[in-house]
């Protein structure tokens, strides 16, 4: 029993500094990516947000979400329904719904205690274009995903 433990722990201290650098290397991807991105200076946008999860709004997705000035202008259902300001929906996307709070978000995943956290990050502007977390990898239907799509810049 005494062998086993040891093992068991060896293995422990040699994987420890592989999830070290891993949650470091995320961190540190994720400090370039946010300088990339507030370097960019887009104060006016619009993009395309699928969040994936168990949820009953699932035939929401995507949403289009227009941008200015770090504010809503306007958010639409899949099939062009204005979801307002003043709608409980609204309340449940509002987290997401810039992406300056979906890097908010994803650095509270990376710094969270997730089980799993991916993210890919778009090459010419640094936001997260794809987001996975899984926060219990036993658990099911606890995972949630994000993609930002058809980003476009704004005059």
């Amino acid at each position: 029993m005494k062998a086993r433990k040891t093992k068991t722990f060896t293995k422990f201290i040699l994987l420890l500094p592989a999830l070290l650098l891993a949650a470091c290397s995320g961190i540190i991807d994720y400090n370039q990516n946010l300088k990339k991105w507030q370097d960019a200076g887009i104060e006016h946008y619009r993009y395309s947000l699928h969040i994936g999860c168990f949820c009953p709004f699932r035939n929401y997705m995507p949403l289009s979400i227009e941008v200015k000035d770090g504010e809503v202008v306007s958010m639409d259902r899949a099939d062009g329904t204005p979801i307002l300001s003043d709608n409980q929906t609204y309340k449940i996307f509002e987290p997401y719904s810039t992406l300056d709070r979906l890097f908010a978000q994803l650095k509270a995943a990376l710094t969270g205690g997730n089980d799993e956290v991916r993210v890919t990050y778009d090459s010419a502007y640094g936001f997260p274009d794809t987001i996975y977390i899984d926060r219990i990898k036993e658990a099911v239907d606890d995972e949630i995903s994000f993609s930002v799509k058809d980003f476009e810049v704004l005059e």
